[in-house]
């Protein structure tokens, strides 16, 4: 019997102009297809000029500089929609999509429909149900004592896989693939006879908890930042800045 921890994965992954899934911008996303552990990956890249400028600590985080963008990014438009059928496409041959803090970049890519196709990714995986496995989130409610951080680069150095080039979608797309297989192997005996779509259900329990657990964290320490416990994306959509 071949678990679904072993069997096709693909995976999501973007780069960006910052963390505001609101009004930040892709500038970069990748997508990861894998039929089977340890069998030959397929990937599909894009590159996106924005059309605002990269400030310089983005820039410091993935090596994307506005000149690089303008001369050989695509315009947002056309490469969105790309992006959202490519998504709609796994979900369709019943691919569970791994996306490493999935809340982020599943939102920021609606975001980017929206402002620049007048739509959402809920319209391009209409009659195939997003099913979404999230690193950060399976890590934390399976392990959820360890001490440390929870970063793609913490998560790789834990469960011993190579990230080649951190920061790239690509190469993250690809370690967030193999950290997800390596958490089912470690956790076999609580996952193996869960499916993807059960997975998907109980990831957005679990990820509702961590929030709940975080933002009382936060008001321990007196700090005013609000933790969305909504999952794999976020629901409140203030209008995306034209």
């Amino acid at each position: 019997m071949t678990y679904w921890y072993e069997g096709p994965l693909a995976a999501f992954d973007t780069e960006t102009t910052g963390v505001d899934v609101e009004n930040d911008r892709i500038v970069s996303a990748a997508l990861v297809v894998q039929d089977t552990a340890g069998g030959r990956a397929r990937t599909v890249r894009w590159l996106v000029n924005p059309g605002v400028p990269v400030p310089p600590g983005a820039t410091e985080v993935h090596g994307l500089t506005d000149d690089h963008l303008q001369r050989n990014g695509r315009w947002p438009a056309p490469v969105m929609e790309e992006i959202a059928r490519a998504l709609g496409e796994q979900c369709a041959a019943g691919r569970p999509l791994v996306v490493m803090n999935a809340p982020f970049d599943l939102t920021i890519l609606d975001r980017e429909l929206r402002r620049h196709r007048a739509s959402s990714l809920a319209r391009y995986l209409e009659g195939a149900p997003l099913c979404v496995l999230d690193p950060r989130v399976l890590d934390k409610h399976l392990d959820r004592y360890r001490k440390g951080r929870r970063t793609l680069t913490d998560l790789c150095s834990h469960y011993e896989v190579v990230l080649d080039g951190a920061h790239d979608a690509a190469a993250d797309a690809t370690a967030s693939l193999e950290v997800v297989r390596a958490v089912g192997r470690k956790f076999a005996g609580r996952l193996d006879r869960l499916s993807p779509a059960e997975l998907h259900t109980l990831q957005a329990v679990w990820h509702a908890a961590q929030a709940r657990g975080l933002q009382a964290w936060f008001a321990r320490q007196g700090t005013p930042e609000a933790v969305d416990p909504a999952w794999p994306m976020r629901t409140e959509a203030r209008a995306a800045a034209a």
